[in-house]
């Protein structure tokens, strides 16, 4: 039993009494001597029993020890997971602190940009002064030449005026030269009011470049004093304290990677012993089950010879005590002939007829089960049919009730008296038709296709409205019911839907200017320019309003 783990594939292992051994196969030789009888296989049978039951609990203490590797390796796991969990939670804290770190250096960044843009402030605003200063001196430059232009004028409009005088004695030959020498005195007064007007101008130049000056000034003063008193030391302090945590925290991760590490290789090394242990289980699984085949047909053997002696009324005590006094085996081979013919004429025995016969029982009695299972599903659906068949009478009946009665109800109050109903055309209520009966006021006829037309409409929302009263909704849409009525059956149905707007909202499509009149709110739509449509509303009881407050 040793030596046959270790055989290889294909080989056989041969002991001297003639049992054949293979690495999952067991092959027992039974030699015909009397040495080796009823009781040698009793032994047998007890000796694999005993085999058999050593197997079984060495099977059963590989299974606690897998139980208890599989424990072990859910154990790792649950641990490897909560390792998991804290290195999602590291990531995480990694992560903020990643971003305490960006917000910083952006933080430190916009520090240096600020600096940098106070500093470009300063040289704008330097250059800005400069410029201003330049400019004012051009406008001083610009107002003394202004002042000499003035004065240039001024002389000139004096020399033209010695020129009109003297002019006035040759009038008539010197008229063109007056013209032009008034037209020259214009443009020297407008000259000269234009540049008293630049003069003003550029006096309030001056004085609006003097104010941007010393608010610029100010400006500067104020960036000069705050530059000054900013201060960089505790920024620098935190990034140099979130530039150590970081190195903390990373060298934190590092160690829960190794940690992580080790534990995956302890789970790999856990796996493989699982696995080693679960090939190591099959043979012995497959040795069990050849152990239970081995003692099934030992028991087989042991029925048959039980039924073979009984057949034969053989004394088995006798038996058995000329077994112990050693019988010549040549007095009992002749019995043994005979019973072998016996045997042979008996034909051949199936072996394996318990175990179909099992098999049989256990079918019948799955198909016995299951033909009980399909019988009660079948009366319960038929139960079920019967109760909803019925009560489908009872609820149809009862609408069937209630809807005839609102009809009988419904139609003489629209028409002013007749009657109206519905009638069954079948005993069968789920399979039998509707017919309706309807008869006006002062007709007999036999159909309601003897009606006119607005009779029939009238007839049709006495239905509607039965059917409606049922199970009334929150809102009804009625879409020119009442195109086929006269005034007469329109009044009528105005009245009816007065009564039942208590209960439900009623939105109707209509051109008749009585249903009209019944209206809360109005919406038309009409069409003032050709091609465009307008959304009229009118609130009744507002337009009421405001002509009783107008009267």
């Amino acid at each position: 039993m040793a030596a046959r783990e270790r055989l290889p594939a294909g080989a056989l292992l041969v002991t001297r009494d003639g049992h054949l051994f293979t690495r999952h196969a067991i092959s027992f030789h039974a030699p015909d001597s009397e040495l080796h009888g009823v009781l040698t296989r009793q032994r047998e049978i007890e000796e694999l029993g005993a085999a058999m039951q050593s197997a079984t609990a060495e099977v059963e203490t590989l299974r606690n020890a897998a139980a208890a590797a599989e424990r072990d390796v859910e154990q790792r796991r649950v641990r490897l997971d909560e390792l998991r969990d804290a290195y999602s939670d590291r990531q995480r804290h990694q992560h903020a602190l990643q971003m305490e770190a960006l917000r910083l250096g952006e933080l430190d960044e916009r520090v240096r940009q600020r600096a940098q843009q106070v500093d470009a402030e300063l040289a704008e605003i330097k250059a800005q002064s400069d410029v201003t200063m330049a400019g004012e001196q051009a406008a001083l430059r610009r107002s003394a030449e202004l002042q000499d232009e003035v004065t240039e004028l001024g002389t000139r409009l004096t020399l033209a005026t010695d020129l009109y005088r003297r002019a006035e004695a040759v009038l008539d030959l010197q008229r063109a030269a007056l013209q032009r020498a008034r037209d020259e005195v214009q443009k020297a007064t407008f000259d000269e009011q234009t540049c008293n007007n630049k003069i003003n101008e550029i006096d309030s130049s001056i004085k609006v470049i003097s104010e941007n000056e010393r608010r610029l000034q100010s400006a500067l003063q104020s960036r000069e004093a705050e530059y000054v008193n900013y201060d960089e030391a505790p920024l620098q302090q935190h990034l140099q304290q979130a530039l150590a945590a970081r190195g903390q925290c990373e060298q934190a991760l590092a160690a829960a990677r190794d940690a992580l590490e080790s534990m995956e290789a302890s789970l790999k090394a856990i796996d493989e012993e699982r696995h080693a242990t679960e090939q190591k289980l099959e043979p012995l699984r497959e040795r069990s089950a050849e152990m239970r085949l081995k003692e099934q047909e030992a028991r087989l053997s042991e029925e048959q010879f039980a039924q073979q002696l009984a057949e034969a009324g053989a004394n088995e005590e006798a038996v058995a005590q000329q077994q112990e006094k050693g019988m010549r085996p040549g007095a009992l081979q002749g019995e043994i002939n005979r019973l072998s013919e016996e045997v042979k004429g008996l034909g051949a025995v199936n072996l394996a007829a318990l175990e179909e016969l099992q098999a049989a029982r256990e079918r019948k009695d799955y198909l016995d089960a299951q033909s009980r299972d399909l019988n009660e599903a079948m009366a319960t659906l038929e139960d079920a049919i019967r109760r909803i068949d019925r009560e489908t009478r009872e609820r149809l009946q009862h609408t069937f009730d209630e809807v005839n009665r609102h009809f009988s109800e419904m139609f003489p109050a629209l028409f002013g008296g007749g009657q109206a109903r519905l009638v069954l055309t079948g005993e069968e209520i789920l399979d039998a038709g509707v017919q309706v009966i309807a008869q006006p006021p002062g007709k007999k006829n036999t159909s309601i296709h003897l009606l006119s037309g607005g009779e029939k409409a009238l007839t049709a929302l006495s239905l509607v409205f039965s059917m409606f009263q049922l199970n009334p909704a929150p809102f009804c849409l009625l879409d020119e019911v009442d195109a086929p009525l006269d005034d007469h059956n329109t009044g009528r149905f105005c009245e009816l839907v007065k009564k039942m707007s208590q209960q439900s909202q009623f939105l109707f499509i209509s051109h008749n200017k009585i249903t009209m009149e019944i209206a809360e709110q109005l919406l038309g739509i009409t069409m003032q320019e050709a091609g465009v449509s307008r959304v009229v509303a009118v609130d009744i009881e507002e337009a009421m309003r405001l002509s009783e407050a107008a009267a």
